[in-house]
């Protein structure tokens, strides 16, 4: 297990450095209202990993999110894509929110479609896509169900399906899990690390909950109270293959310790879930 890294720690990079998927340098926000939500930030994120973004309220988690979709740009620094400006010609990049945001009036095969759709692709080559993904996430019986039919995990779950369909390799994740009850959203951590070892994902994942960041990280990134900057960057030691076991165990249990002192003081002295 890594120590706490300071966001002055240079990141090195030898002569031997694999151009990571994401890489942010210098990057600062600040809103025209005066808001400064990230303060200097450097990191990295390799083609491959699952990494958690770990913070409290406010610390401008789903902000940096938001630049990894090239949906905010920052105020100084610079973000890029496999080493490049242009995110779209160097990934295939798919976003999952909070709210699951399904069309209440399109059955939830249509809703899977959106995607393509807005692409272009006719309907006779995208179906084969749809019902893919719709199995991927345990809904394929589902496929003509309407949103208002289904549990919130199963609209989640749909939401996820729309993002797959587009095939992505980096797949960004905004606490879309936590206003699920904790069945439901343990059966969905594992469903994502299922998904991102079957579909060799990068997948960027924000969250309150220390438990689901060590459960479903390769790294958690721990971030300090605004202005947002990386106080830890910590590699979870865990097996690839992660069951409910992994979840009682004494390494599980030591770096949800470890993760929940580094988010107190991140958060001025209190922790978080």
């Amino acid at each position: 297990m890594n120590s706490a890294l300071s966001i002055e720690t240079p990141i090195k990079e030898s002569s031997n450095f694999i151009t990571p998927m994401l890489m942010v340098r210098g990057v600062e926000k600040t809103y025209p209202n005066g808001t400064n939500a990230l303060q200097r930030l450097d990191l990295n994120i390799a083609r491959g990993e699952i990494v958690s973004l770990l913070g409290p309220s406010g610390c401008g988690k789903s902000t940096l999110l938001k630049m990894f979709a090239d949906l905010e740009q920052p105020s100084a620094g610079q973000v890029r894509w496999n080493g490049k400006a242009d995110i779209q010609s160097q990934c295939k990049m798919a976003m999952v929110f909070q709210e699951a945001t399904l069309m209440p009036w399109a059955n939830i095969e249509d809703n899977v479609r959106l995607p393509l759709d807005l692409q272009g692709i006719a309907k006779s080559v995208s179906t084969s896509k749809v019902l893919d993904a719709l199995k991927a996430v345990g809904l394929d019986k589902f496929n003509k169900a309407y949103p208002r039919e289904l549990s919130g995990g199963m609209q989640m779950r749909a939401s996820l399906a729309r993002a797959l369909v587009t095939e992505p390799d980096l797949l960004l994740m905004d606490e879309p899990f936590g206003a699920l009850d904790e069945f439901t959203r343990h059966k969905l951590d594992s469903d994502i690390r299922k998904l991102w070892s079957e579909r060799d994902l990068t997948v960027v994942f924000v969250t309150h909950s220390i438990y689901e960041a060590v459960y479903l990280s390769s790294r958690v990134i721990v971030m300090g109270a605004r202005p947002g900057r990386v106080v830890a960057d910590m590699e979870i030691d865990g097996p690839y293959q992660r069951d409910e076991a992994f979840r009682t165990s004494e390494v599980f249990i030591k770096q949800c310790s470890h993760l929940s002192h580094v988010l107190a003081e991140a958060s001025g002295g209190h922790a978080h879930d």
